[in-house]
């Protein structure tokens, strides 16, 4: 299955939607459409790309009239076209990079390292081969080819705006041969510069916080979408879609911007960092 895109999350939700509003049961409708419970179920919760001749059917069961259903057949069919991302499916086997490409807002939190997005690529290298051990040269470059196309995606006149909050630890903390944090930070502060780009940085003085608990990113997307909470981890990905849930992160994340340096004052600490990592 491929990751689901905006799209393709926006056509489930909808067929969910006129199923109810016809008082089908999610029995009956998967009956009457000769699907087995869990195709409905995975066809709304965009666990499965229905075809067009399904989307037809299950239109002409819910009554929706031609133009609806030509509306949700094309829907369908821009839901399953191939991102950029599908050239790294070996490296991207989540859905986070589908949601990311399309999301009109990121924010994150990061209290550990420089996220993937703000990463160089000597400093995506360092992480990757620290992280991942054993993996061999030519997956490595793999990776960083990988995460490097990511920032593609902060270009253009439909980029996101990006708010990102990072605890100081991280500009302090020396990463790969000398020299090559100093560069990082440059990095850092070279996006910072980009209209569509904030960082803040939370201090260490600010002491016990409501971010202490781990890093995560909230993607926000148009009005029709809900937003999508993000936690990478270890042990693989974690989606928080529940309405409470992703409220419970954007006000962590609230509460830690509260705190945090203003953009200017972070841009001073971030160069005062700097010059820790220029000597060998």
């Amino acid at each position: 299955m491929r990751s689901p895109t905006v799209r393709h999350r926006r056509l489930g939700r909808e067929l969910r939607r006129l199923r109810e509003q016809t008082g089908l049961s999610p029995e009956v409708a998967a009956h009457q459409l000769g699907w087995s419970r869990s195709k409905l179920n995975r066809v709304e919760n965009a666990r499965l790309l229905p075809s067009a001749e399904d989307i037809g059917n299950a239109c002409d069961l819910y009554g929706v009239d031609s133009s609806g259903k030509a509306g949700l057949i094309q829907l369908g069919k821009d839901a399953g076209k191939r991102g950029w991302w599908t050239a790294y499916s070996d490296v991207f086997t989540g859905s986070y990079i589908a949601l990311e490409s399309e999301a009109t807002a990121i924010r994150m939190w990061e209290p550990t390292l420089v996220p993937g997005l703000l990463q160089s690529e000597d400093y995506a290298r360092e992480i990757i081969c620290a992280t991942r051990p054993e993996l061999a040269s030519p997956d490595i470059d793999r990776r960083v080819d990988a995460r490097m196309a990511r920032k593609i995606n902060l270009l253009g006149s439909h980029a996101p705006t990006v708010h990102a909050l990072l605890d100081e630890g991280i500009l302090h903390k020396p990463v790969g041969s000398p020299g090559l944090t100093a560069r990082q930070l440059d990095h850092i502060l070279q996006v910072a510069a980009w209209p569509n780009v904030t960082i803040q940085v939370l201090p260490l003085a600010a002491g016990a916080h409501g971010g202490m608990e781990g890093g995560f990113s909230v993607l926000s997307f148009d009005d029709e979408d809900p937003d999508v909470g993000y936690v990478e981890g270890p042990a693989g990905d974690v989606y928080v879609e529940a309405t409470d849930q992703v409220r419970r992160l954007m006000l962590t994340f609230e509460r830690i911007l509260n705190i945090c340096l203003s953009p200017e004052k972070s841009a001073e600490l971030i160069t005062a960092a700097r010059s820790e990592h220029d000597l060998p």
